[in-house]
């Protein structure tokens, strides 16, 4: 083991956040291991960065997930950098989304983050050192109409951090939540390409809901400046670097206004700030 080396690993690196954050570590003088499911575009980063490792997994396969974590617990030097970055959201009212598509992704964005920690946490233990960054949402505190499905495992993962961060304490192992709010990346392609035109397939019980929370979302987006993933790519290394870092971060549009909300309000009085935010109140069917 190179005491002096510094390894870091990062999931869901061939585009988007993950992308961005594997180029920064890796300019930081990390050797960076970059897991993602598309293996040409992890590639292409190796052949950016020298210290950049590409390792193709699909996340939504376990068996693929259970291989890549052995190769991580044969790791001669250990990471002590984890960005659990991937991820993907797919919408719909709870009865139009499929338990196969629900089980998909929570193997992706809940399963596989616990497994890889699990693979990566005995080499820091032994250094007695670390940092694990988890990536939540701004919906990891609350969900919008019809992404009750993405939100319950970005609810998860909040869990699963605020419990690692006191376990791991004690070994001087940070723990991070970062909440960001829409970012400009593949994020929202891919969501709507695998979430599927559900208007024409709903009931028709549920078609104005969707009509009228999809126009409510569409008037909130009206003129937003939509960052791109170097925002939060930042926020991460600024957590990476910081001895004391934040609990969690947020940061892009629509984070500071619902969290908020969300912090200052009871439950039912955020419900009915959701129900109004998304025209929903006056809505009887």
């Amino acid at each position: 083991m190179n005491a002096s080396k510094k390894t870091a690993l990062v999931t869901g690196a061939s585009s988007g956040i993950g992308r961005e954050t594997a180029i920064k570590l890796a300019k930081k003088g990390f050797d960076v291991i970059a897991a993602a499911r598309r293996e040409k575009q992890l590639n292409s980063l190796a052949d950016q960065f020298q210290n950049i490792t590409p390792k193709q997994v699909d996340f939504s396969q376990s068996e693929q997930t259970e291989i890549f974590c052995q190769y991580l617990s044969e790791l001669q030097d250990p990471v002590t950098v984890l960005v659990n970055n991937a991820g993907y959201s797919i919408r719909g009212a709870l009865e139009d989304v499929s338990i196969d598509a629900i089980r998909r992704l929570f193997e992706v964005d809940l399963f596989a983050l616990i497994r890889v920690t699990q693979a990566c946490l005995p080499g820091m233990r032994k250094l007695r050192k670390g940092t694990i960054i988890n990536l939540s949402s701004i919906v990891g505190k609350f969900t919008f109409p019809c992404s009750g499905v993405y939100a319950a495992a970005k609810y998860a993962v909040e869990g699963i951090t605020d419990g690692l961060r006191l376990e791991l304490a004690p070994f001087g192992i940070k723990v991070v939540a970062i909440r960001p709010g829409p970012i400009a990346t593949e994020f929202n392609e891919v969501s709507n390409n695998l979430s599927g035109d559900l208007m024409t397939k709903t009931d028709p019980d549920y078609k104005p809901i969707y009509q009228t929370a999809g126009a409510a979302t569409g008037k909130l987006f009206e003129g937003l400046s939509i960052p791109g993933p170097d925002l939060i790519a930042d926020l991460i290394l600024e957590a990476i670097s910081s001895n004391t870092p934040e609990v969690a971060y947020s940061a892009g549009p629509l984070s500071d206004e619902f969290l908020r909300k969300r912090e200052n309000l009871d439950d039912k009085n955020f419900h009915d700030f959701i129900l109004k935010k998304f025209h929903l109140a006056d809505l009887h069917i």
